[in-house]
């Protein structure tokens, strides 16, 4: 007896208690891609692995069905892997402890994988049973979402004849969600040039900023520490002149960042201070309804020469914090309250020879993030410096006319007596791959309640699972 095996729908939890047991976090895919071939092979289904390990599972349609067209379940393998300290489990060869605590599934001391492994137990469930009603089946379960989706970016899409998807990569059941954004990073590298300084040394440190993921947390007025220390420096420069030794501030480009740190030489240290410490009260007074936390620190090094930032340079960069664009760019004409456009200056950082930037972009529109990129383009053009851009995934686009989400919205109406509400968001999702390779492409994204994702604190609602897997049920039995 499975821990999990009184629970209900039973097919749906022993399914992701089989899945717990096998290691599959990101990177680590051949032993769940087996596991799933050898599902199709117990249940005699058609099914294909490629070399990212992605597989492909496909089911007739049930009787009366056999007309209709083909709907893709779609869901990806892999887990983010994070452990507490006190906790010993070998992630790339040990299982999961899962239990049920209440109304929940945790797993003991680690993340949980419920992200996304329990769209992968429905889909298997739905595979798995004779007595449902359904069109031609498309299951296609992707690998290495949490790393860049890369198994779905590899994916040979013409194996697919479904032009209509369910993507099962959602945490808040009452949402059905219509469009992601797309994305990419932009780069730039500024050579360094130095020159001899005599003069005292001075370290800044901006910090206590709340930061948050760049697309999620874009237009909750949380600031830019590599934005705000642009601020700082320009109006300081202004009243006491100094050098640039290096800045560096964030770590993560699709992270916006909570600390800046500078470093620079001048004479008069005392005066700097006093005005620095006049123009952090004046910053702390606008920002403390967003930013209750800010604080600025400055500390005078023993040092009495040093290389500095030639001031042509140094000019340039802080040209660039405070006038480069950053953050929202533009909010949807067509879905109240997204975000369709925006930026981040999510890495600041001085090496060795060169000052290296990142931005992190996203668009819900393929055009207006192309537009972004020539925005930077034409900012950075007439400086000193190299751009590149990479890291591109694709954005999916709003459809209006969508048969798919009209009907999930029905059965989620006639199982739970309220109409879900229907969203974009501005980030990522396996959906806009899709989107962009299959022609007259409708989907939605959806699924059972979790919370913490990610986290050791992960856990899945029980009977939100069972929900949301008996509406995905219906909406199956009425796609003829």
């Amino acid at each position: 007896m499975g821990k999990l095996s009184h629970l209900k729908p039973d097919d749906v939890f022993s399914y992701f208690e089989e899945l717990c047991s096998i290691p599959h976090g990101s990177g680590n895919m051949e032993k769940i891609s087996s596991y799933c071939l050898d599902f199709a092979k117990k249940h005699n289904l058609w099914a294909h692995r490629d070399e990212a390990n992605n597989v492909i599972i496909k089911k007739d349609a049930s009787r009366g069905y056999e007309n209709t067209k083909p709907i893709i379940l779609q869901g990806h393998l892999d887990m983010v892997c994070q452990k507490n300290p006190d906790i010993s489990i070998q992630f790339e060869t040990d299982g999961l402890d899962i239990f049920e605590d209440g109304k929940y599934i945790k797993a003991k001391g680690t993340t949980l994988g419920a992200d996304n492994g329990i769209a992968v137990a429905m889909i298997m469930a739905i595979l798995a049973d004779k007595t449902l009603s359904h069109p031609p089946i498309e299951a296609v379960f992707t690998t290495d979402e949490e790393i860049g989706m890369i198994g779905a970016s590899a994916l040979d899409m013409s194996l697919l004849q479904g032009k209509r998807m369910i993507n099962i990569d959602s945490e808040d059941p009452s949402v059905v969600t219509v469009s992601c954004a797309g994305g990419s990073e932009f780069g730039i590298r500024f050579p360094i040039k130095r020159e001899k300084r005599q003069g005292k040394i001075v370290e800044l440190t901006i910090g206590g900023l709340r930061g948050g993921h760049s697309g999620v947390e874009i237009n909750s007025g949380r600031l830019n520490a590599n934005v705000l220390m642009g601020r700082l420096l320009h109006h300081l420069r202004s009243e006491c002149y100094f050098d640039i030794i290096s800045i560096d501030g964030g770590d993560k480009g699709n992270a916006i960042p909570i600390s800046c740190v500078a470093r620079l030489c001048m004479d008069d240290t005392e005066k700097f201070a006093l005005q620095c410490n006049e123009y952090a009260k004046t910053i702390r007074e606008e920002i403390k309804g967003s930013e209750p936390d800010f604080y600025l620190e400055t500390k005078v090094c023993d040092i009495s020469a040093t290389n500095v930032l030639q001031p042509i340079l140094s000019e340039q960069l802080l040209h660039t914090l405070i006038l480069a664009p950053n953050g929202v760019v533009q909010m949807s004409a067509e879905i109240d309250n997204l975000v369709e456009t925006s930026l981040n200056m999510g890495i600041v950082s001085t090496k060795q020879d060169e000052i290296y930037l990142l931005f992190a972009l996203r668009s819900n529109k393929i055009t207006a993030l192309s537009y972004l990129e020539e925005r930077l383009m034409t900012f950075f053009a007439k400086m000193d410096c190299e751009t590149e851009t990479g890291g591109y995934y694709p954005p999916w686009e709003y459809k209006k006319d969508s048969s798919l989400r009209d009907i999930y919205t029905e059965k989620y109406k006639q199982k739970k007596g309220v109409q879900p509400r229907v969203e974009a968001i501005h980030a990522g999702l396996e959906c806009g791959v899709f989107a962009k390779n299959i022609s007259g492409f409708d989907c939605i994204s959806i699924g059972p309640e979790m919370f913490n994702i990610h986290t050791t604190h992960e856990r899945l609602s029980i009977d939100s699972t069972k929900e949301i897997y008996e509406i995905i049920c219906l909406v199956l039995e009425d796609l003829k």
